[in-house]
C-alpha cells in the first residue's frame, strides 16, 4: 500500500481508532488530555505508544510514534503498508479454544511481518481481558478469553488506520532515543510510561518484558525538562504517586478519578490518574521594533492613573500591528489611553471598564465622533444654577479641597447633570475629572490634606482655570477615524462575544504585596463621575471612601479563574494581555492558562518603571523597576 496524504484520502478518519484491546489505554481520559494539546504544534511525537489511543483521537499528519515491542511495532508497520494482507490473513482465524492455543503456540520470529501483525491482533481480541503476558521463555501465556462473539476484523477502523499510519513515522526504540534524535521546538509530546507503583501491570502497560523502575521515572522526568527547555509542549500521564508530584511540581498537576479494567478484585478497580501538562518554556522569539505613534494618538490628555498604559503604547502596537484585525477591544480601560490609541490607527473600538470615570474618558473621546463643548459652554458651567445640593461642599468639607473648590465643584456638577447632549456631559465631567486630578497632590484619594504638595504649577492653578485648560485638552482630542467605537461601562466578564478581531487584556494586577485598589485611590472622582449613585459611602471613615467593586483580581485563584474564563470566552480573537512581573500568576502559569486556549503563545518583556500605583510600596523583592510582560495569543 503506497503512502497517501491525509487529505486525499478517500477513507473517514474519524473511524480510525485503537486496534488493540490495551490495560492502561487512555481511551477514558481523552476527553481531559485532548483539550489541552495545543491546537498547532509542529509534529505529533508518542514514544510509549500502545494502544496509542491518543493518537488515533488526534489523528495528526507527519507524527512519530515509538515503542520498545518489536510485535507491536510490526503490528502498526504492517497494518500501515499491508493492511489487505492483515485483513485476509485474520479471516482465516475462529473463535474457538483450538484455534487460539494453537495460533498462541506459533513462533513469532519465524512468520512474516502479516502474520505476526494478524497473530497480534487475534491473541488480543480472544484472549482474557485483552491482556498481555509473557513467560520468562518470552512465551505468550495468556488463556483463552470464552467470548462468544469478539469483533476480530473491524474492516473500517483498520483501513482508516493505515491510512493515518502510512503518514507516520513508525520507530522501534527507546523512549529516550526517540525524543533525543527527533524532538525540536514546536513539537507536541504525549508521554503514557508505565505507571508507578512498579507492579506486575507493567508488562501489560507496554506489550513488553521490560521493566520501568522509579530510577527511570526521575530519568523520564529530567527528560521531560530537557523537552520543556528545548520548546516542547509536552503532556504526561501516570498514577497519582507521590514520586510523579515531587518529579513534577513545578508543572501543572491535575488529578483524575479513573477506573481500571485489570483488577481482579471489582472494588480496587478506581484510582486516580494524574495528568502533567508542560508548556514549553517562553523563549521571548517575538522580537518587537516599535515606531512613532501616530500624531493623533499623543493628543489623548495625559494623566497619573495608576497602570495607565501612556509609556507603553509603542510596544503594545507593535505587537498588536503584526495581526491582522479591524475591530479591537480594551476589556479594562482604565485611562482610556490604548483604546485611543487603537482608535487613532483606524480601528474601530470597543471600550470598556468597570469604573465609571473610565467609561466617561472613552465616551468623551473615543466612542464621540465630532462633539465639543464650546469656550462659551464651559464658561457657563461655572456659573451658579438656580439649584445647587451642596454634596460636595457638605460631604467632603476640609479633606481633598478647599470651601470655595468643593462649591464650584457642586456647581459644575449641577450643570453637566443639566446639558442635554451626552458627549457634551462626557466632555465636562471627564475635565472636572481631570481639574480633581490636577489639583490634588499625586492625585489620589487615599488621604486627606495636602502634605505631600510638592510645589506642582498644577496645585497653585486655580480649579476654574484648570477646568477651563482640561476642557480644551479634551475638545482637541476627539476626531472622527471613520469607524464606529463605543464606550461600555460594565464588568468585563459580561461582555459579549464579537466578531473575531484583537482583545486587549490590562486588568488590576495582583500581588500579595500590595493592593490593586483603584476604587480606594478614586472613589472620589468615581464618585462625581456616577454622582454617588448606587454607592455605600463609609462614613466611619476618614476619606469618606465607599466599597470596592466586587472583582476576580483580588485573589491569586481569583485571578487564575478569571483569567481562563476571559481567554475562554475570546478564544476566537487575538488575545493581548499586559501583566507585570511584579504580579501573580506567574509568568509560566499566565502562559499556561493562555495555551488551553491559543495555539501559539509568546510573551514579549518590556523594562518598565512605575511611578505611582501597585508596584511602589518597595516591599521585600516589591520593586518600581519591573518587567512588563505582553502575552500574545493566536
Amino acid at each position: 500500500m503506497g503512502r497517501v496524504s491525509l487529505f486525499e484520502s478517500p477513507q473517514d478518519l474519524t473511524l480510525a481508532k485503537p486496534l488493540l484491546k490495551w490495560a492502561g489505554g487512555k481511551t477514558q481520559l481523552l476527553g481531559e488530555i485532548i483539550p489541552k494539546m495545543p491546537k498547532k504544534y509542529g509534529r505529533y511525537i508518542e514514544p510509549f505508544f500502545g494502544g496509542g489511543a491518543v493518537f488515533f483521537a488526534a489523528r495528526p499528519e507527519n507524527g512519530i510514534i515509538a515503542d520498545s515491542n518489536p510485535e507491536l511495532v510490526n503490528l502498526y508497520r504492517t497494518v500501515a503498508t499491508d493492511v489487505d494482507g492483515v485483513i485476509a490473513q485474520l479471516r482465516q482465524y475462529e473463535n474457538t479454544e483450538d484455534v487460539f492455543y494453537a495460533v498462541r503456540a506459533l513462533d513469532v520470529t519465524k512468520l512474516s511481518n502479516v502474520e505476526a501483525a494478524a497473530r497480534t491482533i487475534f491473541l488480543n481480541r480472544t484472549c482474557f481481558n485483552g491482556l498481555y503476558r509473557v513467560n520468562k521463555t518470552g512465551q505468550f501465556n495468556v488463556p483463552f478469553g470464552r467470548y462468544k462473539n469478539p469483533k476480530i476484523i473491524d474492516e473500517d477502523a483498520l483501513q482508516a488506520a493505515s491510512v493515518l499510519l502510512s503518514n507516520t513515522t513508525i520507530i522501534c526504540g527507546d523512549y529516550k532515543t526517540v525524543l533525543q534524535e527527533n524532538a525540536q521546538a514546536g513539537d507536541f509530546i504525549f508521554l503514557d510510561p508505565p505507571y508507578l507503583p512498579i507492579s506486575e501491570y507493567a508488562d501489560f502497560k507496554r506489550y513488553t518484558k521490560e521493566q520501568f523502575y522509579e530510577e527511570d521515572h526521575v530519568e523520564l522526568a529530567e527528560e521531560v525538562e530537557r523537552l520543556h527547555q528545548l520548546g516542547c509542549h509536552v503532556i504526561l500521564t501516570n498514577s497519582n504517586h507521590p514520586l510523579v508530584h515531587e518529579q513534577y511540581a513545578k508543572f501543572n498537576v491535575e488529578v483524575i478519578q479513573t477506573k481500571r479494567y485489570i483488577s481482579c478484585n471489582g472494588k480496587g478497580r478506581t484510582g486516580e490518574d494524574v495528568i502533567v501538562n508542560v508548556l514549553p518554556k517562553p523563549r521571548f522569539d517575538l522580537r518587537l521594533v516599535p515606531s512613532p505613534l501616530p500624531q493623533q494618538a499623543t493628543l489623548y490628555p495625559p494623566t497619573r492613573y495608576m497602570g495607565s498604559k501612556n509609556k507603553l503604547l509603542a510596544e503594545i502596537w507593535a505587537v498588536a500591528s503584526q495581526f491582522e484585525f479591524d475591530t479591537a477591544i480594551d476589556l479594562f480601560s482604565g485611562s482610556g489611553v490604548v483604546s485611543y490609541m487603537l482608535k487613532s490607527h483606524g480601528k474601530a473600538v470597543i471600550s470598556n471598564d468597570y469604573m465609571a470615570m473610565s467609561a466617561t474618558f472613552t465616551k468623551a473621546m473615543v466612542e464621540n465622533k465630532d462633539i465639543t463643548l464650546t469656550n462659551e459652554e464651559a464658561l457657563a458651567l461655572l456659573e451658579p444654577p438656580i439649584a445647587i445640593d451642596h454634596f460636595v461642599e457638605q460631604k467632603f468639607q476640609g479633606l481633598y479641597f478647599t470651601d470655595e473648590e468643593n462649591r464650584l465643584i457642586d456647581v459644575l456638577r449641577a450643570n453637566i447633570k443639566a446639558l442635554k447632549n451626552p458627549y457634551k456631559r462626557a466632555i465636562a465631567m471627564s475635565a472636572l475629572i481631570r481639574a480633581c486630578f490636577k489639583k490634588r497632590p499625586r492625585g489620589i484619594f487615599t488621604y486627606v490634606g495636602h502634605r505631600y504638595d510638592d510645589g506642582r504649577k498644577d496645585l497653585s492653578m486655580t480649579f476654574r482655570a484648570q477646568f477651563l485648560e482640561a476642557v480644551d485638552a479634551v475638545n482637541n482630542a476627539v476626531f472622527d477615524n471613520g469607524q464606529e467605537c463605543k464606550s461600555r461601562n460594565g464588568d468585563a466578564m459580561t461582555l459579549k462575544k464579537t466578531e473575531p478581531g484583537l482583545v486587549y487584556i490590562d486588568p488590576p494586577y495582583y500581588s500579595p504585596l500590595s493592593d490593586n485598589e483603584y476604587v480606594r485611590r478614586y472613589h472620589f472622582v468615581e464618585g462625581l463621575a456616577r454622582d454617588w449613585k448606587g454607592v455605600e459611602i463609609q462614613e466611619h471613615t476618614i476619606t469618606k471612601k465607599f466599597k470596592s467593586y466586587p472583582t476576580p483580581f483580588s485573589s491569586r485563584k481569583g485571578a487564575a479563574e478569571a483569567f481562563n474564563i476571559l481567554f475562554k470566552h475570546f478564544r476566537e480573537s487575538v488575545l493581548v494581555v499586559s501583566y507585570s512581573s511584579n504580579s501573580q500568576p506567574t509568568l509560566d502559569e499566565m502562559v499556561s492558562i493562555m495555551a488551553k486556549h491559543k495555539s501559539h503563545v509568546e510573551v514579549v518583556p518590556v523594562d518598565y518603571k512605575y511611578s505611582i500605583g501597585n508596584q511602589g510600596s518597595k516591599v521585600g523583592d516589591n520593586k518600581n523597576d519591573v518587567q512588563e510582560y505582553i502575552f500574545v495569543g493566536y
